[in-house]
Protein backbone atom coordinates (compact mmCIF):
# COMPACT_ATOMS: atom_id res chain seq x y z
CA UNK A 1 0.00 0.00 0.00
CA UNK A 2 2.95 2.48 0.87
CA UNK A 3 4.35 1.95 -2.39
CA UNK A 4 1.12 2.51 -4.26
CA UNK A 5 0.64 5.93 -2.74
CA UNK A 6 4.53 6.91 -3.30
CA UNK A 7 4.09 6.08 -7.33
CA UNK A 8 0.86 7.88 -7.11
CA UNK A 9 2.59 10.57 -5.67
CA UNK A 10 5.19 10.42 -8.26
CA UNK A 11 2.87 10.74 -11.23
CA UNK A 12 0.61 13.40 -9.80
CA UNK A 13 3.94 15.63 -9.55
CA UNK A 14 5.02 14.21 -13.07
CA UNK A 15 2.24 14.80 -14.82
CA UNK A 16 0.34 17.92 -12.89
CA UNK A 17 3.13 19.85 -11.04
CA UNK A 18 6.69 19.26 -12.73
CA UNK A 19 7.38 22.15 -15.05
CA UNK A 20 3.83 23.86 -14.04
CA UNK A 21 2.11 21.70 -16.15
CA UNK A 22 -1.15 22.44 -14.51
CA UNK A 23 -0.64 25.53 -15.72
CA UNK A 24 -0.59 24.42 -19.17
CA UNK A 25 -4.09 22.65 -18.77
CA UNK A 26 -5.57 26.31 -17.55
CA UNK A 27 -3.60 27.81 -20.43
CA UNK A 28 -5.56 25.10 -22.78
CA UNK A 29 -9.16 25.68 -20.96
CA UNK A 30 -8.35 29.34 -22.04
CA UNK A 31 -8.24 29.05 -25.26
CA UNK A 32 -11.22 26.16 -25.44
CA UNK A 33 -13.57 28.79 -23.18
CA UNK A 34 -12.63 31.48 -26.31
CA UNK A 35 -13.20 29.20 -29.13
CA UNK A 36 -16.61 27.94 -27.35
CA UNK A 37 -17.81 31.53 -26.98
CA UNK A 38 -16.63 32.91 -30.07
CA UNK A 39 -18.27 29.94 -31.82
CA UNK A 40 -21.45 30.36 -29.76
CA UNK A 41 -22.04 33.99 -30.88
CA UNK A 42 -20.98 33.14 -34.47
CA UNK A 43 -23.60 29.50 -34.09
CA UNK A 44 -26.17 32.02 -32.81
CA UNK A 45 -25.66 34.47 -35.43
CA UNK A 46 -26.16 31.72 -38.11
CA UNK A 47 -28.64 29.92 -36.71
CA UNK A 48 -31.12 32.82 -36.25
CA UNK A 49 -30.38 33.89 -39.63
CA UNK A 50 -31.18 30.77 -41.20
CA UNK A 51 -34.45 30.02 -39.05
CA UNK A 52 -35.86 33.13 -39.72
CA UNK A 53 -35.47 32.63 -43.84
CA UNK A 54 -37.16 28.85 -43.37
CA UNK A 55 -39.78 29.78 -41.65
CA UNK A 56 -40.59 32.96 -43.33
CA UNK A 57 -40.74 30.58 -46.76
CA UNK A 58 -42.40 27.97 -45.00
CA UNK A 59 -45.19 30.31 -43.66
CA UNK A 60 -45.29 32.77 -46.31
CA UNK A 61 -44.25 31.22 -49.56
CA UNK A 62 -44.33 27.07 -49.64
CA UNK A 63 -47.33 26.14 -51.34
CA UNK A 64 -48.68 29.32 -52.33
CA UNK A 65 -48.77 30.89 -56.33
CA UNK A 66 -46.76 34.00 -55.21
CA UNK A 67 -44.38 35.92 -57.68
CA UNK A 68 -41.88 38.43 -57.47
CA UNK A 69 -38.14 39.61 -57.10
CA UNK A 70 -38.84 39.46 -53.52
CA UNK A 71 -40.37 36.11 -53.74
CA UNK A 72 -37.38 34.92 -55.62
CA UNK A 73 -34.91 35.89 -53.41
CA UNK A 74 -36.71 34.21 -50.07
CA UNK A 75 -36.93 30.75 -52.59
CA UNK A 76 -33.41 31.41 -53.47
CA UNK A 77 -31.95 32.14 -49.85
CA UNK A 78 -34.16 29.39 -48.91
CA UNK A 79 -32.54 26.78 -51.20
CA UNK A 80 -29.04 27.98 -50.33
CA UNK A 81 -29.89 27.36 -45.94
CA UNK A 82 -31.15 24.00 -46.90
CA UNK A 83 -28.03 23.24 -48.91
CA UNK A 84 -25.77 24.76 -45.60
CA UNK A 85 -28.32 22.35 -43.37
CA UNK A 86 -27.53 18.95 -45.08
CA UNK A 87 -24.01 19.83 -45.59
CA UNK A 88 -22.68 20.53 -42.14
CA UNK A 89 -25.70 18.00 -40.51
CA UNK A 90 -24.31 15.33 -42.63
CA UNK A 91 -20.67 15.59 -42.32
CA UNK A 92 -18.40 14.71 -39.37
CA UNK A 93 -17.56 18.14 -37.77
CA UNK A 94 -13.92 16.73 -37.10
CA UNK A 95 -13.50 16.83 -41.04
CA UNK A 96 -15.25 20.44 -40.90
CA UNK A 97 -12.17 21.26 -39.30
CA UNK A 98 -9.63 19.48 -41.23
CA UNK A 99 -11.12 21.24 -44.43
CA UNK A 100 -11.14 24.37 -42.79
CA UNK A 101 -7.49 24.96 -41.53
CA UNK A 102 -5.78 22.52 -44.17
CA UNK A 103 -7.31 24.10 -47.16
CA UNK A 104 -9.59 27.10 -46.43
CA UNK A 105 -6.44 28.34 -43.98
CA UNK A 106 -4.19 26.52 -45.91
CA UNK A 107 -1.69 29.30 -45.86
CA UNK A 108 -2.41 31.16 -42.91
CA UNK A 109 -3.13 28.19 -41.07
CA UNK A 110 -4.74 30.29 -37.93
CA UNK A 111 -5.49 27.44 -36.27
CA UNK A 112 -7.82 29.20 -33.45
CA UNK A 113 -9.86 31.06 -36.11
CA UNK A 114 -10.22 27.36 -38.27
CA UNK A 115 -11.88 26.12 -34.79
CA UNK A 116 -14.19 28.93 -34.43
CA UNK A 117 -15.50 29.04 -37.47
CA UNK A 118 -15.71 25.24 -38.12
CA UNK A 119 -17.74 24.96 -34.47
CA UNK A 120 -19.48 28.15 -35.48
CA UNK A 121 -20.56 27.06 -38.63
CA UNK A 122 -21.44 24.00 -37.40
CA UNK A 123 -23.56 24.72 -34.18
CA UNK A 124 -25.75 27.26 -36.65
CA UNK A 125 -26.86 24.56 -38.70
CA UNK A 126 -28.04 22.77 -35.31
CA UNK A 127 -29.59 26.72 -34.22
CA UNK A 128 -31.20 26.80 -37.38
CA UNK A 129 -33.36 24.20 -36.95
CA UNK A 130 -33.92 24.34 -33.48
CA UNK A 131 -35.15 27.83 -33.55
CA UNK A 132 -37.03 27.27 -36.81
CA UNK A 133 -39.28 24.07 -34.60
CA UNK A 134 -39.65 26.80 -32.59
CA UNK A 135 -40.88 29.33 -34.37
CA UNK A 136 -42.99 27.41 -36.10
CA UNK A 137 -44.16 25.80 -32.95
CA UNK A 138 -45.91 29.70 -32.26
CA UNK A 139 -50.18 30.32 -32.98
CA UNK A 140 -50.54 31.87 -36.52
CA UNK A 141 -52.81 34.12 -35.12
CA UNK A 142 -50.33 36.03 -32.96
CA UNK A 143 -49.10 37.25 -36.68
CA UNK A 144 -52.32 37.94 -37.99
CA UNK A 145 -53.16 39.67 -34.44
CA UNK A 146 -50.10 41.79 -34.74
CA UNK A 147 -50.68 43.03 -38.34
CA UNK A 148 -54.03 43.98 -37.33
CA UNK A 149 -52.43 46.33 -34.67
CA UNK A 150 -50.00 48.05 -37.18
CA UNK A 151 -47.11 45.58 -36.88
CA UNK A 152 -44.91 44.72 -40.20
CA UNK A 153 -43.64 41.04 -40.48
CA UNK A 154 -40.36 42.34 -39.39
CA UNK A 155 -41.53 44.06 -36.25
CA UNK A 156 -43.80 40.53 -35.43
CA UNK A 157 -41.03 38.58 -35.99
CA UNK A 158 -38.34 40.33 -33.75
CA UNK A 159 -40.46 41.67 -31.08
CA UNK A 160 -43.57 38.82 -30.68
CA UNK A 161 -42.75 35.75 -32.00
CA UNK A 162 -38.85 35.47 -31.54
CA UNK A 163 -38.84 35.88 -27.69
CA UNK A 164 -41.73 33.49 -27.55
CA UNK A 165 -39.70 30.77 -29.53
CA UNK A 166 -36.27 31.28 -27.88
CA UNK A 167 -38.54 30.82 -24.35
CA UNK A 168 -39.92 26.91 -26.04
CA UNK A 169 -36.45 26.21 -27.41
CA UNK A 170 -34.02 27.34 -24.25
CA UNK A 171 -33.35 23.55 -22.84
CA UNK A 172 -32.70 22.56 -26.50
CA UNK A 173 -30.29 25.50 -27.26
CA UNK A 174 -28.44 24.82 -24.12
CA UNK A 175 -27.97 21.44 -24.71
CA UNK A 176 -26.39 22.16 -28.25
CA UNK A 177 -23.80 24.99 -26.47
CA UNK A 178 -22.98 22.53 -23.93
CA UNK A 179 -22.41 19.86 -27.04
CA UNK A 180 -20.01 21.94 -28.80
CA UNK A 181 -18.29 22.83 -25.89
CA UNK A 182 -17.12 18.91 -25.81
CA UNK A 183 -16.73 19.06 -29.71
CA UNK A 184 -13.91 21.65 -29.39
CA UNK A 185 -11.96 18.88 -27.76
CA UNK A 186 -11.05 17.88 -31.38
CA UNK A 187 -9.93 21.58 -31.96
CA UNK A 188 -6.17 20.09 -31.83
CA UNK A 189 -6.36 18.39 -35.42
CA UNK A 190 -5.94 22.41 -36.04
CA UNK A 191 -2.77 22.30 -34.17
CA UNK A 192 -4.67 24.53 -31.23
CA UNK A 193 -2.88 24.47 -27.76
CA UNK A 194 -6.77 23.48 -26.30
CA UNK A 195 -7.52 21.55 -23.13
CA UNK A 196 -7.57 17.97 -24.92
CA UNK A 197 -4.84 19.00 -26.80
CA UNK A 198 -2.57 19.71 -23.67
CA UNK A 199 -3.73 16.40 -21.85
CA UNK A 200 -2.51 14.51 -24.74
CA UNK A 201 0.74 16.73 -25.12
CA UNK A 202 1.42 15.93 -21.16
CA UNK A 203 0.67 12.38 -22.12
CA UNK A 204 3.26 11.97 -24.90
CA UNK A 205 6.18 13.53 -22.27
CA UNK A 206 5.60 11.66 -19.03
CA UNK A 207 4.46 8.54 -20.86
CA UNK A 208 1.72 7.98 -18.46
CA UNK A 209 -2.49 8.58 -19.46
CA UNK A 210 -4.13 8.34 -16.10
CA UNK A 211 -3.79 11.72 -14.39
CA UNK A 212 -3.83 13.95 -17.96
CA UNK A 213 -6.72 12.50 -19.67
CA UNK A 214 -8.83 11.91 -16.34
CA UNK A 215 -7.62 15.89 -14.96
CA UNK A 216 -9.05 16.82 -18.87
CA UNK A 217 -12.49 15.00 -18.34
CA UNK A 218 -12.68 16.37 -14.56
CA UNK A 219 -12.42 19.42 -15.61
CA UNK A 220 -15.16 19.49 -18.87
CA UNK A 221 -17.21 17.83 -16.13
CA UNK A 222 -17.25 20.84 -13.87
CA UNK A 223 -17.75 23.29 -16.83
CA UNK A 224 -20.72 21.37 -17.99
CA UNK A 225 -22.49 20.81 -14.29
CA UNK A 226 -21.70 24.75 -14.02
CA UNK A 227 -23.64 25.48 -17.20
CA UNK A 228 -26.47 22.88 -17.25
CA UNK A 229 -27.14 24.65 -13.72
CA UNK A 230 -27.45 28.26 -14.76
CA UNK A 231 -29.63 26.77 -17.89
CA UNK A 232 -31.92 25.36 -14.88
CA UNK A 233 -31.95 29.03 -13.18
CA UNK A 234 -32.17 30.95 -16.54
CA UNK A 235 -35.23 28.09 -17.23
CA UNK A 236 -36.83 28.86 -13.85
CA UNK A 237 -36.84 32.39 -14.09
CA UNK A 238 -38.48 32.50 -17.09
CA UNK A 239 -41.27 30.11 -16.32
CA UNK A 240 -41.80 32.57 -13.36
CA UNK A 241 -42.22 35.55 -15.49
CA UNK A 242 -45.08 33.73 -17.43
CA UNK A 243 -46.90 34.31 -13.98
Amino acid sequence: MEQFFKEFGESFYNNLIYEDRWLQLLEGLGLTLLIALFATLLGLFLGFLVAIIRSSYDMNIKGKNKKGFGVFIVKLLNVICNIYITVIRGTPVLIQVMIMYFIVFGEAQNGTLAAILSFGINSGAYVAEIVRSGIMSIDKGQFEASRSIGFNYKSTMILIILPQALKNVLPALGNEFIVLLKETSVAGYAATHELTYVGNLIRSRTYEAFFPLISVAVIYLVIVIILSWLLKLLERRLRNSDH
